[in-house]
């Protein structure tokens, strides 16, 4: 298994960081991908990344909580620097996020745009954040609509209609804890949505999938993720693996610095 989508230089790992990654790997998850936050946490991801290679991936991008009025230009000349520094297997996780702060819309977009531009320019898949703004996320998607824009749709938590809109755009879906909430929704319609169309994600240390919902998440728990999966879709862990394996590989391109 691949955790596409897992935090782990976050501080909520500074107690047991070893730990938790040799939990998951016992658990038979191969591989982690890291996705940016802002420049504060750059050092962490990064030095994480060295310390396992070939097990953990960074990928580099503003996400949109942290767009701010005074500091998003800045932060985004530091994407930008990395991005031409070395090679990164995705530019993520950006997008737009409606929740916290309606007030930074304008400027998420434009940092949402410029950031689209980069991961064409260099070919490159994006993930995706959207809280309360899959109108707006598409409406961007949309406008930047080109061949090879591809990524995927981190923690999707939409609607059927939102989710082939999704994959029309050339986006699959990151499934991760909500598919396992009894409000999470989205487990009556995912067995309508091709397993090709899907990875796994913990998103830890946040969205525990159930039975731990509300306490730390961890990539060893991916396994309840994918344990719903062969439930809604009738099939068998096996499968289950190795398909979101193989579409977390064809998405993420594993470059050399």
């Amino acid at each position: 298994m691949i955790d596409t989508h897992t935090h782990l230089y976050a501080e909520e790992f500074d107690e047991d960081r070893k730990e938790a990654i040799q939990r998951a790997v016992d658990k038979g998850i191969k591989e982690f991908y890291l996705p940016a936050i802002d420049s504060e946490s750059h050092e962490k991801m990064l030095a994480l990344e060295a310390e396992y290679p070939n097990r953990i991936f960074s990928m580099m991008g503003l996400h949109p909580c942290y767009v701010k009025p005074e500091t998003w230009e800045k932060e985004l000349e530091i994407v930008k620097n990395y991005l031409e520094q070395r090679s990164f297997p995705a530019i993520g996780e950006i997008g737009i996020d409606l929740y916290w702060d309606k007030t930074t819309l304008d400027i998420q977009v434009k940092a949402f745009e410029q950031q689209i531009d980069w991961a064409i320019e260099k070919d490159l898949p994006i993930v995706i954040h959207t809280r309360e703004s899959f109108d707006e996320t598409f409406e961007v998607l949309e406008r930047k609509k080109y061949p090879k824009l591809r990524g995927i749709f981190h923690c999707f938590s939409g609607d059927l209609e939102q989710a082939k809109h999704a994959i029309d755009l050339n986006f699959i879906l990151g499934i991760g804890g909500v598919v396992t909430f009894k409000n999470g929704k989205i487990d009556q319609f995912l067995n309508e949505i091709p397993l090709d169309k899907i990875v796994l994600e913990t998103d830890s240390p946040y969205l525990a999938p159930v039975p731990y919902r509300g306490k730390r998440n961890e990539s060893s728990y991916l396994d309840l993720v994918a344990g719903k999966l062969v439930n809604i879709y009738n099939t068998d862990f096996t499968e289950i693996d190795r398909i979101t394996t193989e579409n977390a590989n064809r998405i993420f391109k594993k470059n050399s610095l």
